[in-house]
């Protein structure tokens, strides 16, 4: 098989493992400041219990996290070592920074969060749990530097030539804020945000048809529902935003997500289609005539830069892209609806009764996780065939000595290894939401209502 594609694939099955707990951890860490700082405020013991259940299932998501993060930076330099040393001084920095700001910072509270109940005063738990939370979402501002850095190179030169040139960064802060910086930022935070209010959602409404923690569980919910909201809404604004941004920068990934073929015409907005790459058509494919360029432009007759544009190696995969866009705007819009649905029953003072609607919140907490993976397929398969977008080519940044069947046979193992890893997550997560919030929480020493 291609040694190419079977980098890629390992590279991808690691990392989109791995990020299925990341979005968690920061969309959690917010819910936990709320419910705490709610418990301090009014010494209401339930927002206790349910600060002391919650954090208990932020700690085993942190784990895992951990654990599946670390096999990612060992592929930088077994399989892409050409890449590593290309953008080495770059990333570099970017990562160095996250370990310094963000996850001492997280880790060095999270002990105080998980154990330091009854061994330090509830202001200063209450801090530990803000520094935990701020170090989640550090965390994701230095990855998502290192990473738009790929997709929208600045701040840089080049030093030496052939395989042993490389990326040189001569300004830090164009590094920081090269131009897809913020909206990828805002875009990764209001999914991780809605990955930890729908996963709240979803067990507190299960507990609601079982007809347990019914307390504990409305509670709950009411806050999730809240950020549910706000984070839905804003995906709109942010993912809006990164279209826009990528009729400049990237102009051949906007193309394809919606497989834009004319050089220069008025686009067409799909609802969803299938991509004929052979004739440069989409098949059954309903569109809204210029409301691409409308969304991009404010005019729905101005062009919109297409596929024809660039040469056909130069194009990325159109319908891999295509769907996946597509599809990750389905399940926002999806997410959306359900939210407001359930803002409306609450006012409608029905939102704990109506059980489709709290079977539709169970199973929710799938839809944030679908809905980010799919964005990141988007934007990653979408900017090749580049590794560093209009530098490096992904077939020129994989290592040079190792083979095929050296990576099947790692790929293989991986994947045994993250079958049973995500096994005793389910099963650890199942337990601890089974046994539900104890009663042994609502009071504790020094943390007395």
């Amino acid at each position: 098989m291609d040694l190419l594609l079977l980098s890629r694939l390992q590279f991808a099955l690691t990392i989109a493992f791995h990020y299925i707990f990341p979005p968690l951890s920061i969309g959690l860490g917010i819910i936990l400041v709320i419910m705490e700082g709610t418990y301090l405020k009014t010494g209401n013991p339930l927002y206790q219990q349910m600060t002391r259940f919650w954090v208990k299932i932020f700690g085993l998501i942190f784990a895992i996290g951990v654990a599946s993060g670390i096999v990612m930076e060992f592929q930088f330099g077994t399989n892409w070592s050409t890449y590593s040393r290309y953008v080495g001084d770059v990333f570099g920095s970017a990562l160095a920074a996250e370990g310094i700001f963000a996850f001492f910072l997280e880790s060095g509270f999270l002990a105080i969060l998980l154990f330091g109940w009854n061994r330090v005063s509830p202001k200063w738990h209450f801090f530990s749990t803000i520094m935990v939370a701020l170090g989640a979402h550090f965390s994701a501002i230095w990855i998502i530097v290192a990473n738009s850095w790929q997709q929208t190179p600045a701040g840089y030169h080049i030093v030496g030539e052939g395989l042993s040139a490389r990326a040189e960064i001569v300004d830090f802060w164009q590094l920081v804020f090269n131009p897809s910086t913020i909206d990828r930022l805002t875009h990764t935070y209001m999914g991780a945000w809605q990955a930890g209010a729908f996963f709240v959602l979803s067990v507190s409404a299960f507990y609601l048809l079982k007809k347990k923690y019914q307390d504990f569980a409305k509670a709950s919910i009411k806050i999730a529902l809240i950020i549910a909201v706000f984070a839905s809404l804003m995906q709109l604004v942010t993912g809006h935003s990164s279209a826009s941004t990528l009729a400049d920068t990237q102009p051949a990934k906007l193309a394809a997500f919606e497989a834009h073929y004319p050089e220069s015409a008025p686009a067409p907005l799909y609802l969803f289609g299938w991509v004929d790459e052979d004739n440069e058509t989409v098949i059954l494919g309903p569109k809204i005539p210029g409301f691409l360029s409308y969304l991009v432009h404010g005019d729905a007759s101005k062009p919109v830069t297409g596929l024809r544009a660039f040469s056909p190696d130069k194009r990325p995969p159109v319908n891999v892209v295509f769907q996946s866009y597509h599809a990750m705007v389905a399940i926002g819009m999806g997410l959306i609806a359900i939210a407001l649905i359930g803002l409306f029953f609450w006012w409608r003072k029905i939102l704990f009764e109506t059980r489709w609607y709290l079977w539709a919140l169970v199973l929710s907490v799938l839809g944030p996780q679908l809905g980010n993976q799919l964005g990141w397929l988007s934007a990653e398969v979408g900017r090749q065939p580049y590794i560093v977008y209009n530098l490096l080519l992904t077939a020129d940044g994989l290592s040079k000595t190792v083979t095929a069947g050296e990576v099947i046979t790692s790929l293989i193992l991986f994947g045994i290894i993250y079958i049973f890893l995500f096994a005793l997550f389910i099963y650890l997560l199942n337990e601890k939401i089974q046994h539900g919030p104890s009663e042994e929480d609502l009071i504790i020493k020094g943390h007395r209502a």
